[in-house]
């Protein structure tokens, strides 16, 4: 662990300030404090994302520290749940933020890196970006199968759905973003590497995630209604495996392959 004594690193740290303070505000119902705090949070967030474009001359979602930087700017996503899909849990995306902005801010090297030839594609930015927003939404999920699972529901005159419902339309919108991704990783392997599918184990991982979700899709479906409980197991299943594939496939030496520029220490 390492703090960053950089302009960078100041960012990163402020914008993690403003996540928690927010958090504070909201668990105490200052809702109004809470909304600036957490605007405040997201602001910083681009700022640090734009300082680091402009630091590495290219977008920055190259390697791990530039994706987590990419997911600490969750604020959209919030306002599009609870004014689109009636979804809300705005404490958790202010602790998801704070939470995926630390290992950039402790963790990961910060340090620039050449842009390797296969990352000099059309395909790279929309790529990365579908799968960064499709996690986003696949992580507020597992938090409203947690919900569900401890029995918690929203406040009355909130209009928002019960958390089995909310988990159910997050994933509607987070399962095409991880297809899409998974489609655009292939055509780019097709692009760089010659062929559609190489076996490498992201591709694997990223593979075994989006089939869980199908799995939940099928499940809910089929039996759904009878055992909402279930449903909300495979729904934290899926986060864990994402995990699995964002961090483990990256650092661990049990998977070599072609992904592992991403792991950036």
């Amino acid at each position: 662990m390492e703090i960053k004594y950089t302009i960078q690193g100041l960012f990163i740290y402020l914008t993690i300030a403003f996540y928690l303070l927010a958090l504070i505000a909201n668990l105490l119902r200052l809702r109004k404090i809470a909304q600036v705090l957490y605007l405040l949070g997201f602001i910083t967030a681009v700022a640090s994302f734009g300082y680091r474009w402009y630091h590495v001359r290219h977008v920055p979602m190259q390697n791990l520290f530039e994706v987590f930087l990419c997911l600490g700017m969750i604020y959209p996503v919030s306002l599009f749940c609870r004014h689109i899909l009636h979804v809300g849990g705005e404490s958790a995306d202010m602790l998801i933020g704070a939470v995926v902005l630390f290992p950039a801010g402790f963790i990961f090297n910060a340090s620039p890196q050449k842009l390797p030839p296969a990352l000099q594609s059309w395909l790279f930015t929309p790529h990365v970006a579908v799968y960064v927003l499709s996690y986003i939404f696949m992580a507020k999920a597992a938090f409203h199968a947690v919900l569900r699972l401890a029995g918690s529901n929203p406040r009355a005159g909130e209009n928002l759905l019960p958390p089995e419902e909310a988990t159910y339309r997050m994933i509607c919108v987070g399962f095409p973003l991880l297809t899409l991704g998974l489609v655009l990783g292939s055509v780019w392997g097709k692009r760089a590497w010659g062929d559609y599918w190489g076996w490498d184990p992201k591709e694997l991982w990223s593979l075994a995630s989006w089939l869980v979700y199908v799995g939940y899709l099928h499940f809910r479906y089929m039996f759904g209604k009878k055992h909402p409980r279930i449903n909300s197991i495979w729904v934290i299943a899926g986060i864990i495996v994402i995990v699995v594939t964002l961090l483990w496939v990256n650092l661990s030496r049990f998977f070599p392959g072609m992904h592992n520029y991403g792991a950036a220490m």
